[in-house]
C-alpha cells in the first residue's frame, strides 16, 4: 500500500476509523496514492477503534468523529493516555466539532469528501510533527497553541502565534492574521464562533492582552500606547490601527510600559 521509495523512517503506520463502509473504501483507496502511508487495519467503531490501536500501535488514525456508541472524540482521549499516542487526522462531514478537536490535540481536521492534495497535506503535517519529534499530547500546555476556522468550503489552520488581533463581531470573533508594520495591508480575517472571554480564557496571557471588551491584541504588535485627553488611552499598534483602552484594562495596559 505503500509506496517501497518511501523510506522506513518516513513510513506511518495508519488505521482507518469510520462507520461508513463506503468512507472507509474511499479513504484505503486515497491511503494507497500516498507514499508516506502504511495501511495497517480498519475499524467500523469506537470501541474497535480503542481495541486495535492497543494491538497495533498505529503512529496515525484517520478518524471520524459522529459514529454510534464511542464517537472519535472519546476515542482520541482515550488513546492520549497511550505512552505514545497516535496522531489523529479528523476525518468528517461536520466542521461543528473543531472547537472540540483542539482539546485532544489533533493535527489536523479534514472535511468529507476527501480529495487527495487535502489530505497530502494533513499527513505532511504529521510528518513534520514526528520529524520535530514535538508532543502531541494536549496535557503540556494549558493555552492554545492553533485554531481552525471557516474559510470558504475549508477549515483553515492557523495558528496563535499568527494572530495579531481579535476583536468581537456579536457571536463572533474576528481574527487578523499576518500583514507587515505601518499598514494592514497584506492581512487576512477569519471569523470564530466562540464569546470573547471563552477565547481570551484559550490564549496565553504572555501572548495576549485584553484592552477592550471587545479587543484583544497581541503584546507584541502593540508599538506604543497615547493619551486622548479626558482619562482615555489608546493603544498604537504595530500595523497602525489604534484601538480605545477600556478602563477596567487600563491598569494591565499601563504595565506593558512599567507604569
Amino acid at each position: 500500500m505503500a509506496n517501497d521509495t518511501a523510506s522506513a523512517s518516513s513510513q506511518l503506520k495508519t488505521l482507518i476509523v469510520d462507520d461508513e463502509p463506503l468512507a472507509i473504501e474511499r479513504l484505503q483507496l486515497l491511503c494507497a496514492r500516498q507514499e508516506h502511508i502504511n495501511l495497517v487495519g480498519t475499524a467500523s467503531d469506537g470501541e474497535a477503534a480503542v481495541r486495535l490501536a492497543h494491538q497495533l500501535k498505529p503512529d496515525l488514525l484517520l478518524l471520524d468523529i459522529a459514529m454510534p456508541g464511542m464517537d472519535g472524540l472519546e476515542v482520541a482521549k482515550q488513546l492520549a493516555d497511550l505512552e505514545t499516542p497516535p496522531a489523529i487526522i479528523f476525518v468528517t462531514a461536520f466542521d461543528k466539532f473543531a472547537v472540540e478537536a483542539f482539546g485532544v490535540a489533533a493535527i489536523d481536521y479534514v472535511l468529507k469528501p476527501v480529495e487527495t492534495e487535502r489530505l497530502s497535506i494533513a499527513i505532511s503535517r504529521v510528518l513534520e510533527r514526528k520529524t520535530d519529534q514535538a508532543p502531541i499530547s494536549a496535557e503540556d500546555s494549558p493555552w492554545a497553541e492553533e485554531f481552525w476556522v471557516p474559510y470558504k468550503s475549508e477549515l483553515r489552520r492557523i495558528a496563535a502565534s499568527e494572530i495579531n488581533r481579535i476583536e468581537a463581531e456579536r457571536d463572533y470573533m474576528r481574527l487578523h492574521v499576518g500583514g507587515a508594520e505601518g499598514s494592514e495591508q497584506g492581512a487576512t480575517s477569519y471569523l470564530l464562533h466562540q464569546t470573547i472571554t471563552g477565547l481570551e480564557g484559550r490564549l496565553n496571557p504572555e501572548h495576549f492582552i485584553r484592552l477592550h471588551r471587545s479587543h484583544l491584541v497581541r503584546r507584541d504588535w502593540i508599538g506604543g500606547l497615547r493619551h486622548d485627553g479626558g482619562g482615555i488611552w489608546i493603544a498604537c499598534l504595530k500595523c497602525g490601527t489604534e484601538i480605545r483602552i477600556g478602563r477596567t484594562h487600563l491598569a494591565e495596559a499601563k504595565k506593558l510600559a512599567g507604569r
